[in-house]
Parts: C-alpha cells; sequence; structure tokens
C-alpha cells in the first residue's frame, strides 16, 4: 500500500496545532498526524500528515494561506520492509566493554565485550544514535575508573539498555522508568531477552513520580536520556533523589544545547565531571557536590 507524506512547518505551537487539527478533516483523510518541535533551535514546529492516497493538493494550500503555513512538501514513499532494511543495514555497536548486537549477529559478540541484545525493530536505544552510544561509553569510564553503582536508575529508559549495561557489571538491583507504558513494555521484553528480569525492575513514571521509585532512592547513578527540555525540568527532581557524591550521566541533548543544560544542573548541585560529543549530540556526566 503506498504511504504519502505532507510536511510543513509554522513558527508557533498555537497555528501548529490548530492546523493539525484541520487536517484531520481533509478528504482523503490522513491515516496519521503529528505536531512537534524541530529539535534545532529554530523555534519551528513541523506538522505531518500520513496518507495511503495522494493528498489533495488544493486543499493543503488552503490551509497554507489560512495558517501562514510554508508550502506543504508532499513525497510519496517507497512501500520497504523497514525491520528487514533495518536488520540487514545495522551493524554491531561496540561502545567500551559492552556490544550491542541484534539476534541475526548473534554469533558476533567477543568474548572479551559484554553483549546486550537488542533487535534492531526497537530502533531508538540501540546504540546507534550519538546519545545511547555517548551514555554507554561514559558508564564505561565510570567503571574503569572504580565507581560502584549500588543504587541505579534508568529515567526515560526507552529499550533499557542503560539499564541491562549497569545490571550487567554491578551486583544491585536497578530500576528502569519510562513515561509511555509501551516503552516499559519494550523495556521488560528486553530486558527478558538478556536474562535480566531478577536484576532490573521496569516501572511506568513521568520523571521520579512513582512512589516505589521515591522509596528506592537516594541513588548513586542516574541515567536519563531524553530531551532538552524534560532535562531541564527534572534537575531539582533529580538532585533531590540522588546521593551526595553521586553520578548523573545525561544525554538526548544536541551540543549547541548542552550549555543550557549544565547551567540548569550547576544551580541544582550537580556539577560537570566529563563531556563527550559525539556528532551533533553531547553526553554530561555529573557529580552531586
Amino acid at each position: 500500500m503506498p504511504t504519502f507524506t505532507a510536511l510543513t512547518t509554522l513558527s508557533s505551537k498555537t497555528s501548529a496545532e490548530a492546523l493539525g487539527l484541520a487536517m484531520e478533516r481533509l478528504k482523503p483523510e490522513p491515516t496519521g498526524l503529528g505536531v512537534f518541535e524541530l529539535e534545532d533551535g529554530s523555534g519551528l514546529w513541523e506538522v505531518g500528515g500520513y496518507f495511503t492516497s495522494a493528498p489533495d493538493l488544493t486543499a493543503l494550500a488552503v490551509l497554507e494561506a489560512a495558517f501562514a503555513a510554508k508550502q506543504f512538501s508532499v513525497s510519496e514513499l517507497p512501500e520497504t520492509d523497514w525491520v528487514s532494511k533495518v536488520t540487514r543495514e545495522l551493524q554491531p555497536v561496540k561502545a567500551g566493554r559492552f556490544f550491542i548486537y541484534g539476534s541475526h549477529d548473534a554469533d558476533k559478540v567477543p568474548q572479551d565485550r559484554i553483549g546486550l541484545l537488542i533487535e534492531a525493530a526497537m530502533a531508538f536505544g540501540t546504540g546507534h544514535h550519538g546519545t545511547t552510544l555517548g551514555c554507554l561509553r561514559a558508564l564505561d569510564r565510570l567503571a574503569v575508573n572504580g565507581f560502584q553503582g549500588r543504587s541505579v536508575i534508568d529515567v526515560g529508559c526507552g529499550t533499557a539498555v542503560l539499564a541491562m549495561a549497569a545490571a550487567a557489571i554491578w551486583p544491585d538491583p536497578i530500576l528502569a522508568s519510562d513515561v509511555d507504558e509501551v516503552a516499559v513494555d519494550v523495556a521488560r521484553a528486553n530486558v527478558a531477552a538478556n536474562n535480566l528480569s531478577d536484576k532490573i525492575r521496569c516501572l511506568e513514571a513521568a520523571g521520579f513520580d512513582n512512589p516505589d521509585l521515591r522509596q528506592s532512592a537516594p541513588f548513586d547513578l542516574v541515567f536519563a536520556n531524553i530531551l532538552k527540555g524534560p532535562l531541564i525540568a527534572l534537575a531539582p527532581a533529580m538532585s533531590t533523589h540522588m546521593k551526595t557524591g553521586g553520578c548523573a550521566i545525561l544525554s538526548g541533548l544536541l551540543i549547541e544545547q548542552a550549555e543550557d543544560v549544565l547551567a540548569s544542573y550547576h544551580q541544582n548541585d550537580l556539577h560537570l565531571e566529563d563531556r563527550e560529543d559525539i556528532d551533533e549530540w553531547s553526553t554530561l556526566t555529573l557529580v552531586k557536590v
């Protein structure tokens, strides 16, 4: 079945959300709609619709004029078996002592590496993205320098690869949380596939807002591989739920966003210990003083 996309940008959230609602009334109807802020610092909002038949270009032009939007970019996507494509193209990832692989590469795990199985279909958190890779490298550096994680949480865990990496090197139980119920189910499935269910508990939570999570605090290591806005909002709560001398590994932010994040954490008694920039992404390791 063919898939068509229609994408445009606007300068305000209010206008973008209103355009998204208006697109729901198009004929043919879109099978999906998305409205989100671009993470490039431009302040623009993108509105996108997905269609199983070609959208009405005249109707799109009317919406452009009505909402002062950029001209829609309309494309037909080729039919692709994305899971098979990703499986073929994603290669295993080496990050310090860790080796992230899909089941199709199970025979490639080196004897001197810790293998973590993440299927290619679980695209975010496979280790290929600069943010996940940076967090894994930061964890490896902490361990090399003698850090021992005894109370660890992976906030916004996604595939739970960071929680699993910590569980693979330290004996104490670890928490993994995500605000998205589906992500928590994915995390549990990955934890089970790596035979770590007895060491990692997966919870649904927004930040630290979960009674079981708060009961386990304070933490000596917190992973938060999310986005700039949520990271800044999380700074006070993270400081409150961390031990003095504990570490936080933060990512999900562009290099140009790092200073803003650092400033918010400095105000909450967390200071920069280490930083690594990979491609356009930055990973920060902070220590609570």
